[in-house]
């Protein structure tokens, strides 16, 4: 424990905290940065110009990043008939209707990470939202993980699509890769973050909406980035 908070002193030594990066740049630092014993994720942090007490305000979907999150994706869909076929023939790890929506009840089946839905499962999924919701799982047509294409979002989301809202301050978390990815994956998996989140903007929302942006590994400090160079990098991108 001892030796983790020296090196982790040691990390908060070698940048500055007041300043503002750009995003390659802190991406670099969040690499160099980085000193757990494992491969640490590498999470975005974007602070935008909402009322997140505003129901025209809120911000929530998903996004694909190009180069994955770099870890293992748990998926489970409640569907039946051929909609439970095309879906386990797409790779999901868990599927089923009632008996499913039992287990989870009983609180012996929750080891998933996004959970999917047909739209005529809803009402036996609705049932679950004290259980699923505080865990940001509960299927939601704006984030598309209650869809008729149950396969095609099995695909994606073991591919690399990952959900996105915001929380109550107007913050949006979103992992965009590891720290073994090569700078230019963890900067293009950014770029899609980011370019997603400025298409998603809520007509409502008022003044410069990308507000403060900071990126970090697991056990790493939080690099901050300029908000003005993340517009300028979603323009080179498109």
């Amino acid at each position: 424990m001892a030796g983790k908070s020296k090196k982790a002193l040691d990390a908060a030594r070698r940048y500055d905290k007041l300043a503002l990066y750009g995003p390659a740049d802190a991406i670099d630092l969040v690499k160099t940065l980085a000193y757990a014993g494992f491969d640490e994720g590498v999470d975005a942090v974007f602070q935008l110009g909402i009322d997140a007490r505003k129901a025209d305000q809120l911000v929530r979907g998903t996004v694909g990043l190009p180069h994955g999150t770099g870890k293992s994706v748990r998926v489970a869909v409640f569907a039946e008939s051929d909609d439970a076929r095309e879906a386990e023939a797409a790779g999901a790890d868990v599927i089923g209707g009632q008996e499913l929506a039992d287990e989870i009840a009983a609180g012996r089946a929750l080891d998933f990470d996004v959970v999917l839905a047909t739209p005529d499962m809803m009402p036996v999924v609705g049932k679950l939202g004290p259980i699923l919701g505080p865990r940001g799982l509960m299927p939601n047509p704006k984030s598309g993980t209650v869809t008729r294409d149950v396969a095609k979002a099995v695909s994606e989301f073991k591919a690399g699509r990952v959900e996105y809202r915001n929380d109550r301050y107007g913050n949006v978390h979103v992992p965009i890769g590891r720290v073994s990815f090569e700078p230019r994956q963890l900067i293009e998996n950014f770029g899609a973050v980011a370019d997603e989140l400025l298409r998603a903007r809520p007509p409502a929302a008022k003044g410069r909406f990308i507000r403060k942006v900071a990126v970090s590994s697991t056990m790493g400090p939080g690099i901050r980035i300029d908000p003005t160079h993340v517009e300028g990098l979603v323009k080179e991108m498109r």
